[in-house]
């Protein structure tokens, strides 16, 4: 088929294996059509085949379907399982048809096969989605403009995949190996992040982003892959996990790779492939970096749907791919990908990457803590990873909780089985008695940002004996990598007495001047309590993240939604903060909504505590259907709040 423009695109997705038609002038009597620079039959990128009386839609073939004339018609197929990219069809002597061939999700022949209507027009045709930040106690939808059938946005994806090493060292082969998504999805993994090749995007976990933009600063993929297609392959500057992913998840769609993206809270970086994080603390409770072993607040990946013929039967459907650059893979920075089946089972030995994955939501965590004479003690410490593993659900903005694909229910039989089978310890036999002295963190109800509010260490003696212990209840400020930052509040008490079966409730007051200039763009603060038993000498600890909620961006559509009519929203964000807001500054973004572009308005004014920013901004729909329109607010204290508004378009 031509590609003319994104919806004839979108039709190549629907029927690339279906019957193409393409009209000659003149009639003929072969076709040869050709893949790459170094076409060949060896590596299939190559086929010459002649007109038949009817289609064969195992192979390419061909076949005229109407009468005799001046003017020929003829319906062209091609096999399932030839390569995806650019194609040319020579016919005869007496004509050239260039055309996009790419996977087919509707073709029951297709490695990437999706029998699911909803799921096909939510995991391929969806051009907007929600990626889940935030923490697991308080997931925070935010939304993201997929872009994937913009307007030049395919010709990028397919220039991402020619641009990777393995093409420019033998264009053939890699050329054949786009007939399996499996080596795609590789590529795909690698090329996201820059760290090997001319990829795109440059990643930073500080705050410094002199000569780029904050990773939080990205409402869509577009101005992402365009930036780079235009700015001859130099990574853009900069990303983050959940950037990666979305980026990742826009090309896979836009190849016609079923794709969704993926969040995990208290997401693991297990750097020795020990299957187990150790951390540990000094004797206020704070952590002291003595490995690389992380545990991030969250961390986004994405899951791409094909066939995997090359491990045993049933390991089909979604596979974890993840471009964030943080582990080297067969020399490379690239993970993935690997069945969802494999990880939740502990199949280790499968491709690819399985234990890292497996880690990430399966660690055992081992808590110490240093004490200033160089020696170490165990802390007992109820830390999980892998929490509430969180994805957009089909045709609705709402939550799913996909953690019962990636693990068994903590403690199960077969949790036991599948950490035998990764050769692990079982998480229950690392488990400690906790039947005396328990602590846990409780927050207020609601934490906005620019409020001061009260969390408490709650102190349990379930024992018959009364207890003296010595309480430190510690903040500080942290990325949602786990980077901690600043004090945001400290309390010590040496002498903390609890009758037997007494409960105490211990507060620690967060005010805003004191967290304000220390918080991350993540709005982040890691509260850890230290309980040391001055009887027994165990020390006991209890750490959460708390995410404190930015003020809701309300938009008002004003008029009736209508195709290629100037449409106007109304757009308001209430300051939350003590101080007043200087600098104000609302963009808009979405597909087929702003034409691919971002449009910008700057407030003049300053906005005093708890006035209005309100602004009016003006766009043009150009496609009918559900439209998602992405906000962003920032200013010099409120940066980088995000927005949406589903729009309905009528034609």
């Amino acid at each position: 088929m031509l590609r003319l423009g994104p919806f004839l695109v979108l039709a190549l997705k629907l029927f690339t294996s279906s019957l193409v038609k393409c009209s000659v002038f003149n009639p003929f009597s072969s076709s040869c059509p050709l893949l790459g620079p170094q076409p060949s039959d060896q590596y299939g990128t190559q086929a010459s085949f002649g007109l038949t009386d009817q289609i064969d839609t195992s192979r390419w073939s061909a076949a005229v379907t109407s009468p005799p004339g001046n003017m020929v018609s003829l319906s062209i197929c091609s096999p399932p399982d030839a390569p995806i990219g650019r194609w040319r069809l020579t016919l005869g002597q007496v004509g050239r048809v260039d055309f996009v061939l790419l996977y087919n999700p509707w073709c029951t022949g297709d490695v990437v096969y999706m029998d699911s209507e909803d799921k096909l027009r939510e995991y391929i045709l969806a051009q907007d989605g929600i990626i889940y930040r935030g923490g697991w106690k308080y997931p925070i939808p935010t939304p993201w403009n997929y872009g994937q059938f913009e307007d030049g946005i395919l010709n990028v994806c397919l220039r991402i995949l020619d641009m990777n090493p393995k093409c420019l060292r033998n264009p053939g082969k890699d050329a054949s190996g786009r007939r399996n998504p499996i080596y795609v999805s590789r590529v795909l993994s690698a090329m996201v992040n820059c760290n090997d090749d001319k990829g795109l995007l440059l990643g930073r976990w500080t705050d410094d982003y002199d000569g780029g933009v904050s990773p939080l600063s990205w409402k869509g993929s577009v101005e992402i892959l365009r930036n780079w297609d235009t700015n001859a392959c130099q990574p853009v500057r900069f990303g983050q996990c959940w950037v990666f992913a979305a980026v990742a998840c826009s090309v896979s769609r836009a190849l016609g790779i079923p794709c969704r993206l993926v969040t995990n809270y208290n997401s693991a970086h297990d750097t020795n492939s020990n299957l187990v994080i150790e951390r540990y603390v000094d004797e206020n409770g704070q952590l002291v970096q003595k490995s690389r072993d992380m545990i991030w607040n969250y961390h986004c990946w994405v899951e791409n749907w094909m066939t995997r013929p090359d491990l045993k039967p049933g390991f089909d459907g979604w596979q974890v791919m993840d471009p964030t650059p943080q582990e080297k893979s067969e020399g490379v920075y690239c993970c993935g990908p690997i069945p969802l089946k494999a990880i939740k089972e502990g199949e280790l030995t499968y491709k690819y990457d399985a234990p890292f994955v497996f880690a990430e939501v399966n660690a055992d965590v081992h808590t110490f803590m240093k004490r200033k004479d160089g020696s170490t003690k165990n802390i007992i410490s109820s830390v999980n990873v892998g929490l509430k593993i969180s994805t957009k659900s089909v045709g609705s903005d709402r939550r799913e909780d996909i953690t019962h694909l990636y693990k068994y229910p903590e403690g199960s039989d077969e949790e036991r089985e599948a950490f035998t089978k990764a050769n692990h310890q079982n998480k229950l036999l690392q488990q400690q008695d906790n039947a005396g002295l328990l602590i846990v963190i409780k927050v207020s109800a609601e934490m906005r940002k620019g409020c001061d509010f009260d969390v408490f260490a709650v102190i349990t003696n379930n024992t018959p004996n009364e207890k003296k212990c010595r309480l430190v209840f510690g903040s500080r400020a942290v990325s949602y990598n786990g980077i901690l930052g600043e004090n945001c509040g400290f309390k010590d008490l040496l002498n903390v007495q609890l009758a037997p079966g007494e409960e105490k409730r211990i507060a620690l007051r967060m005010n805003y001047s004191k967290y304000a200039e220390n918080l991350t763009e993540d709005n982040l603060i890691r509260l850890a309590a230290l309980l040391l038993d001055y009887g027994t000498q165990e020390a006991y600890l209890a750490v959460r993240n708390v995410v404190l909620v930015n003020p809701e961006i309300k938009v008002r559509i004003l008029g009736e939604p209508k195709e290629n009519r100037k449409l106007a929203a109304e757009i308001t964000l209430q300051n939350p903060l003590p101080v007043p807001l200087k600098n104000c500054c609302f963009t808009v973004e979405g597909s087929n909504l702003t034409g691919g572009q971002i449009v910008t308005e700057r407030l003049n004014s300053t906005v005093e505590p708890g006035q209005d920013a309100k602004v009016k901004i003006y766009f043009t729909p150009t496609h009918s259907g559900l439209r998602k329109l992405v906000v962003d607010f920032d200013s010099n204290k409120l940066c980088h709040v995000k927005g949406y508004r589903n729009v309905i378009i009528g034609k």
